[in-house]
């Protein structure tokens, strides 16, 4: 009898939305120009600038997707480039068959890199670290926010 209950159990719950199969570097490119000045003199405080773009490629499989995060990360000091970093960490997921069509797009966009983001701030922390300097520490990203923004991009283009 509770061997027909787990039975039940499993078959009652739902099917995994997103399924990440793996992750990867796509992309990887780390400027250290001013080297050593820049290590040595440490006056004034750096201006960081974060770009951060996400793409997605539909693949061969059905309902399969290459997500890409695409992060630049730039610092200057007293108008001196510091480093410039940037860095395309992609994943291969799929999407569940019980997930609607009409829900794809957005799963996809959002929680694709909201899921493999930490691997990446991971990555540019340890490289600016390499680099000599403070490890690069990347606040929490919006992902919903970020869709949102490029949606209202591609609507007003298609205007």
């Amino acid at each position: 009898m509770a061997e027909d209950q787990k039975q039940d159990a499993a078959q009652e719950q739902p099917q995994q939305s997103l399924v990440i199969h793996t992750q990867y570097i796509k992309d990887f490119s780390f400027e250290n120009p001013n080297s050593p000045q820049m290590l040595i003199e440490q006056e004034g405080q750096p201006e960081i600038e974060i770009n951060v773009n996400v793409t997605a490629n539909p693949q061969p499989q059905d309902r399969y997707f290459e997500v890409v995060l695409h992060i630049r990360a730039s610092a200057k000091r007293n108008d001196k480039d510091m480093f410039l970093a940037e860095l395309s960490y992609a994943a291969i997921i799929s999407v569940g068959e019980g997930v609607e069509d009409n829900t794809i797009h957005p799963i996809v966009m959002i929680e694709g890199p909201r899921l493999i983001f930490p691997f990446a701030r991971a990555i540019l922390s340890q490289t600016t670290q390499a680099g000599g300097f403070m490890p690069l520490n990347i606040q929490p990203i919006d992902f919903v926010r970020i869709y949102q923004q490029g949606m209202e991009q591609a609507s007003a283009g298609n205007a």
